[in-house]
């Protein structure tokens, strides 16, 4: 089964368990930091973060490679009357991130991990901007989460590769299996 295809399945089945996606709670503790502007969510699923973005005044471009996530997205921004820009791609095509050095004022990634893609987002975040990444660490507190282990943080990890950056919020809850971070680009 291709990505696409996989994301697809997870989506359709998630769509009938929820009445609306919700944002990170993380994200949203945080969200006296975000002053609107340009935002990208990388992975977007569903758009949870998406449609909090759109509400806190950003203009968002949100990416997945799944068309039926891309569609639902779609029809929300539509019928809340959002600035989403919802757009299909493959995170692993490089060709995707040509031109967008300095672009964002926010990039968002959750539970998403392509180690490839850390020097092109600090490249698309402008001065001053934001990240916020949260996704799966190796913990031997709890089992596999049903995700290989090459597609999960090592403990501290986002701290080392984006210490040049200043760290506003980080935490690794070794209960649950997930690191956050939460930085700035410093100018």
């Amino acid at each position: 089964m291709n990505s696409k295809t996989k994301w697809n399945s997870k989506h359709n089945e998630r769509m009938k368990k929820l009445n609306k996606p919700t944002a990170n709670p993380r994200l949203k503790r945080l969200s006296h930091y975000l002053n609107g502007g340009t935002a990208l969510d990388l992975a977007c699923g569903l758009g949870g973060n998406s449609l909090f973005l759109a509400n806190l005044g950003y203009h968002v471009q949100s990416i997945d490679i799944s068309d039926v996530a891309i569609g639902y997205l779609n029809e929300q921004a539509s019928k809340y009357h959002l600035t989403i820009q919802p757009q299909i791609a493959d995170l692993t095509d490089a060709n995707y991130f040509q031109g967008k050095a300095n672009c964002f004022d926010v990039v968002i990634l959750t539970y998403y991990l392509d180690r490839s893609l850390f020097p092109l987002i600090k490249q698309m975040i402008k001065d001053e901007g934001y990240l916020f990444m949260e996704t799966f660490y190796q913990t031997s507190l709890i089992d596999s989460q049903g995700v290989s282990e090459q597609y999960k943080l090592q403990s501290k990890e986002l701290l080392a590769v984006f210490g040049d950056w200043d760290v506003l919020f980080f935490e690794e809850n070794e209960q649950m299996g997930w690191q956050s971070i939460f930085c700035k680009k410093r100018s």
